[in-house]
């Protein structure tokens, strides 16, 4: 056997990625010292990126089965049955590495993964959402410039418009966070949902020794070369000069070329012309052949002459690991590979019979007929040593406090509006209207229209979609913090009138090697898979990306969260703004506000709380079941899950959505604070608007306290009751903001026993002139 070259050594493997341990593994395994083929083979399939073999062991820990569940983890995208014979395939997945590096193709590419593995399956993309975060636009306060948050934005945003644009696929949602923490790996995760006919679902095993392997779409290159190992399952070093070595190793994408993959891949399932499917992403033909071969407990051979190139002179090691977009691979049986070529001839895309399924349970490379790699199939895929984690809760917190920017002693209405025009809770609209979400003509709902968009399906009904994650929350408690990321997903479901069917998540960390971040990994798994058995949502696939961190440290622990749902007549999906002058406004839900790890803290330096308060998942459930409810039966006129920035911040979305005001009349209870009550953060809360006879109907299922009226032209919030001008020496209880209501100055009149009411008020052109603070921070 040859494969060109002289063997590699031990130092190849560690620069590929390897341990030495692992080396040593592998010629174990080949019963011999692996040649370059076969080691470039091995060093991405026994990567971080491909073999999850620090998290692994966790994942097996979550729920993965639900009554709604069709396709569950281990395929290219989970699928959930959404009725009337269809079912909607989703996932979400990081590109996240080379994003930091080249942002544009990183975030393009991303995108173009991952609408890949949808229609792998059989499905027809509908929709993507993304979740983003990057460091501080005023600079992350290690001396690096401001710009570069600008730039990866600008960049990732405009790669993910341009593919999804591109290929006619509506980009619906998603979110935004601007921390210090991300300054140097910044995340870029997409999610995207298609729909399928449940006959027409598709799985990758291959079968059928004797079937031949068609490689289909894009020719082959050089991008990519080594982007699983070399780039994803390690830290980034310093960027100060844009990672330019690392830029080889980001793919670049052709959003065309997959517009003419997709419908070739779905009329070669239409037509029953092929037995598996599997697209190329991360490792290129070697995972995709490999993994194909492992789950089917065949064989394959593929033949690296057969394989279409547009650059001369590529060694095989190199065709085999590319990461060359717009690729599929299949399984035909022999009579049918002339109706397949003829059909890829028909979509312009280029087709080529480049091995076959064996029963040897080896991968085998050849080029010309002659061997130069021979690997057994499950040393490849399924032998990777999984590694057992050593958490440690930190001793102190590992993340600076963040720089004030919240003037000291800043009145309640000049904090309303310092927290609407920060970067994490201004309008998003200078972003998402770059974006087409409505191509394909089924969007029921915009973003910022509901808290969860919305898709009609043919029978009337629809799907509801959201995307959800909260770093700084989940750093200062990583259990706490993603119980509260997984309900406040299925909290946007509920404003629209939708339950969950399925979730999918993808879990973005440090280096799990170190202590205190597999702490942080394993806290949050628990809490997420505890999250999920309540809201019987169970977890139909996902994404891990580790090594998220640089020379200034870790990201924050990221888990983000997809969720879809289906509400039964799209015609009542709900909306967030208020509507009709008139309407009463409520408060619904077991909400009990705490400014811990909040925006407002953000705001003012504080560092990150040791932990966040208990949650009551069934009590914040049985409220999304309410809310839920009473959307679905046209009760109320909007609904609006309270996150970030609390009470004052949803009630002035509301305003701001529906275009009217608002008068508000907030009666604090024994001892809570004004502060905490108006801006403090937890789970559970919605603000709702409809006529009273609907609100008092809805409190004989939920928790509903009145707040006020709908009308005007200015959001007005009083405070009254127990603490609301309680001065700097207050005893107030912890779990309603200690001392917020003093040291964010309130001012208010009244009596020295501290009963006076706090008045805010503030026109709805004022709001909206401190919301739209992105347009010119990024203009």
């Amino acid at each position: 056997m040859s494969d060109g070259g002289a063997l590699p050594t031990v130092a190849d493997a560690l620069a590929l990625g390897l341990t030495r341990a692992e080396y040593e593994l592998v010629c174990e395994k080949q019963e011999r010292v692996p040649n370059q083929v076969e080691l470039a083979m091995y060093s991405l399939l026994w990567s971080e990126h491909c073999a999850y073999k620090h998290s692994k062991k966790l994942l097996r820990t979550l729920p993965t089965e639900g009554e709604h569940v069709v396709m569950g983890p281990g395929e290219n995208a989970g699928a959930v049955d959404v009725g009337g014979g269809l079912v909607c395939a989703f996932k979400v997945e990081s590109h996240n590495h080379p994003s930091a590096v080249e942002p544009f193709q990183g975030a393009a590419t991303g995108v173009g993964g991952i609408l890949r593995d949808i229609f792998a399956v059989g499905a027809r993309p509908i929709a993507v959402l993304d979740s983003l975060r990057f460091g501080e636009p005023a600079g992350g306060g290690d001396g690096r410039p401001a710009g570069r948050a600008r730039y990866l934005l600008d960049g990732a945003v405009s790669g993910i418009g341009h593919y999804g644009n591109s290929i006619g696929v509506p980009t619906v949602g998603g979110e935004v966070y601007f921390e210090a923490p991300y300054e140097q790996s910044c995340l870029v995760n997409a999610m995207a949902l298609g729909l399928a006919p449940r006959e027409r679902l598709m799985r990758s095993a291959a079968a059928g020794p004797g079937n031949v392997l068609v490689l289909f779409g894009a020719s082959t290159g050089r991008d990519g070369i080594g982007g699983a190992s070399v780039l994803a399952s390690a830290e980034l070093t310093d960027e100060r000069e844009g990672g330019a070595d690392k830029r080889p190793t980001v793919q670049v994408g052709d959003p065309f070329e997959e517009k003419k993959l997709l419908e070739c891949s779905l009329e070669l399932l239409d037509r029953g012309l092929v037995v598996s499917l599997q697209d190329l992403g991360a490792a290129g033909l070697t995972s995709s052949a490999s993994e194909m071969a492992s789950k089917g407990e065949v064989g394959i051979d593929i033949d690296v002459a057969r394989v279409p190139l547009r650059e001369p002179g590529m060694e095989p090691f190199e065709v085999m690991v590319s990461e060359s977009q717009e690729r599929m691979l299949c399984v035909v049986e022999p009579a049918n590979v002339a109706a397949v070529m003829e059909l890829c001839e028909k979509w312009e895309v280029s087709g080529a019979a480049i091995g076959a399924v064996t029963d040897t349970h080896r991968m085998r490379v050849l080029r010309d007929g002659e061997l130069v790699g021979d690997m057994p199939v499950r040393a490849l895929v399924d032998d990777c040593p999984l590694y057992d984690l050593d958490p440690q809760k930190p001793s102190q917190q590992i993340y600076p406090a963040p720089a004030a920017t919240l003037t000291p002693g800043a009145t309640p209405r000049q904090t309303l509006l310092a927290l609407l025009s920060s970067p994490n809770l201004a309008s998003r609209r200078p972003l998402f209207e770059q974006y087409d979400s409505i191509v394909q003509s089924r969007t029921v709902r915009r973003p910022e229209q509901a808290d969860a968009a919305v898709l009609l399906l043919p029978d009337g009904s629809a799907l509801a979609v959201s995307i959800d994650g909260n770093g700084r929350r989940v750093a200062a408690d990583p259990y706490r913090g993603t119980i509260a990321a997984v309900l406040e997903c299925a909290a946007n479901l509920a404003c629209v009138g939708a339950g969950p069917l399925g979730t999918t998540n993808n879990l973005n960390f440090g280096n799990p090697e170190k202590a205190h971040i597999a702490w942080q990994l394993t806290e949050a798994v628990r809490g997420l898979g505890e999250a999920c058995r309540a809201l019987e949502a169970p977890i139909v696939g996902g994404n891990v990306s580790l090594y998220n961190e640089g020379a200034s440290g870790p990201i924050y622990p990221t888990p983000v969260i997809g969720m879809v749902g289906r509400l039964p007549d799209a015609r009542r999906a709900g909306r967030l703004g208020f509507v009709r002058p008139g309407d009463e406004i409520a408060l619904v839900g077991p909400f009990e506000p705490s400014p811990a790890a909040s925006e407002l803290e953000k705001l003012r330096g504080e560092p990150l709380p040791d932990g966040l308060a208990d949650i009551d998942i069934e009590a914040v459930r049985a409220a999304q079941i309410a809310v839920r409810d009473a959307v679905r039966a046209g009760m109320l006129s909007s609904a609006h899950d309270i996150a970030e920035g609390g009470l004052a911040v949803a009630l002035a979305e509301c305003c701001l959505e529906g275009g009217v005001g608002a008068d508000i009349e907030l009666v604090l209870t024994t001892g809570a604070g004004a502060g905490a009550a108006l801006f403090g953060e937890g789970p559970g809360g919605f603000v709702v608007s409809g006529e009273r006879d609907a609100l008092r109907k809805l409190g004989e299922t939920a928790a509903v306290q009145r707040l006020g009226t709908v009308g005007g032209q200015e959001l007005t919030i009083t405070v009254a009751g127990a603490g609301a001008g309680a001065g700097a020496g207050a005893g107030v209880e912890a779990g309603a903001g200690v001392g917020v209501e003093a040291e964010i100055g309130v001012e208010a009149d009244g009596d020295a026993d501290g009963d006076a009411a706090i008045t805010i008020s503030i026109s709805l052109a004022e709001l909206a002139g401190a919301h739209a603070s992105l347009r010119e921070l990024f203009s």
